[in-house]
């Protein structure tokens, strides 16, 4: 049974500050129609420009990912795609009233604890996945950062990082599946070290950090009385102390887990991924990550999607057809030699699977063309517009009192011919939620799992018949 896609029941609302613009900002989480994805808007620029959460418009990593679109920039995203996505929340708009996701705690809980208070609403669409279907590795060698994408049944991601630095040594996390994102790495937050600190108060790095949303690890034990009161003047603070319990602290409560740190870079990786747009199957093992290379990895899955998109597809011809020949005569109005299906082998709430094997018999190939048979383009967009009919009559009631009729046709591509002998596979899609009769859907069409044409098309199932 496939998974659906889900939305939040109601609104949600966050009040705080960025953490490195220091801005005063409302969010709001509204929920979103099916296939809408995370989209971030910009309430306070001229037009309410809309961002989408894509990994083709990243435009900065430095300390956290930004976005940029339609002349709007988004700061710091990841910590609330991590809760949308680690909450297995399809759909979402986010509204800001400035440039920056306030930091709050400097983890995703706040967020996942108000997701789980308005809870999630099933949506009609089924959810698209990234199927992993063979290791897909990626790395940067000058920097160390290696990524490793191995097929799974779940979403799992495993983390090593390595600052050579004997505050954090080398730490390893690792979650097996999204159930566990909301228990063991929502809370996590996010860090920096003592040596970092002052040129990032410095250069305004950091404008509305504190020690109460960031961890501020101290990688030695030889820390100087003046040097913590020199940094509590730079960050206002009366006093500061380190507090020593495994690893350094600077005026922190104790770790919530010992790992804590590379449980947060995961979180990063589950929100910088958030962006490929797809749920992911598959196991992603991490070393040394950081926003540049999550995002960097990011576009290589969101290729292996395009990849996988214009692949072979396998379709099952062999078993029982939904419906076969006779059913579709009583659903169509279409007769010879214009029926142009022989057999619907599958339809869920948004897609439909259909066939049409191509004969040498069939009468348009006396002229299409003598000596180079040729199944026309026109005829390959009425028999996937068929189809789609037969998708739309499927959802009402007494459906041969309906018909579908074509409104518009977009996006016509004819990838290769299609000759006698070859059995074409039509797989259409909901682009958006049948409304007063409109249906709008994605067609494709495959020789062999070859795809050989696409269109996008909208009709109309009107009543025009009457029970005698």
């Amino acid at each position: 049974m496939s998974e659906k896609q889900f939305t939040l029941k109601e609104k949600i609302s966050f009040n705080g500050i960025g953490l490195h613009t220091g801005e005063q900002v409302v969010m709001e989480i509204h929920p979103a129609a099916d296939n809408h994805g995370y989209k971030f808007q910009r309430l306070d620029l001229e037009g309410q420009p809309i961002i989408k959460a894509d990994a083709d418009l990243v435009v900065s990593t430095d300390r956290g990912t930004t976005l940029e679109s339609n002349g709007g920039k988004v700061y710091t995203t990841e910590h609330v795609l991590a809760a949308l996505y680690g909450m297995e929340v399809d759909n979402a708009l986010i509204t800001l009233t400035g440039p920056e996701i306030p930091i709050m705690d400097g983890s995703s809980l706040l967020f996942v604890r108000e997701i789980q208070r308005v809870g999630r609403e099933e949506q009609k669409t089924d959810r698209q996945y990234l199927e992993l279907t063979e290791n897909i590795k990626w790395e940067d060698a000058e920097r160390g950062i290696e990524f490793l994408a191995v097929p799974d049944k779940e979403y799992r991601v495993t983390v090593m990082v390595d600052y050579n630095s004997p505050a954090l040594g080398t730490q390893h996390a690792s979650m097996y599946h999204l159930g566990e994102f909301e228990k063991d790495i929502a809370a996590c937050r996010t860090f920096c070290f003592l040596g970092e600190l002052e040129f990032l108060a410095q250069n305004n790095l950091i404008k509305g950090g504190s020690l109460d949303n960031a961890i501020v690890l101290v990688e030695r034990n030889d820390v100087k009385e003046e040097e913590l009161d020199r940094l509590a003047k730079l960050l206002g603070k009366d006093k500061l102390k380190v507090n020593y319990d495994g690893i350094g602290v600077l005026n922190s409560l104790k770790l919530q887990f010992e790992n804590e740190p590379a449980r947060h870079k995961l979180l990063d990786i589950v929100g910088d991924l958030a962006l490929v747009g797809k749920f992911i199957k598959g196991h992603i093992l991490a070393a040394r990550p950081g926003h540049s290379g999550n995002t960097r990895f990011a576009k290589v899955l969101k290729e292996e999607i395009k990849r996988q998109e214009k692949g072979a597809r396998h379709f099952d011809l062999e078993k029982e057809p939904l419906y076969n020949i006779n059913d579709i005569e009583r659903m169509l109005p279409h007769r010879y030699p214009f029926l142009l299906v022989d057999k619907i082998m599958d339809i869920t709430d948004e897609k439909i699977i259909g066939v049409k094997n191509v004969t040498m018999n069939e009468p348009m190939f006396q002229g299409h063309f003598p000596g180079n048979p040729i199944f026309p383009g026109v005829l390959q967009i009425e028999a996937t517009a068929q189809c789609g009919g037969i998708f739309a009559l499927s959802k009402v009631e007494d459906p041969h009192l309906y018909s579908t009729y074509f409104m518009k046709i977009d996006n016509v591509k004819f990838k290769q011919k299609v000759i006698p002998g070859d059995t074409l596979v039509f797989e259409l899609t909901l682009i958006s939620p049948i409304r007063r009769g409109l249906v709008h859907m994605q067609g494709n069409a495959y020789v062999n799992g070859k795809h050989v044409m696409e269109a996008e098309m909208l009709a109309q199932v009107i009543k025009d018949k009457v029970e005698v």
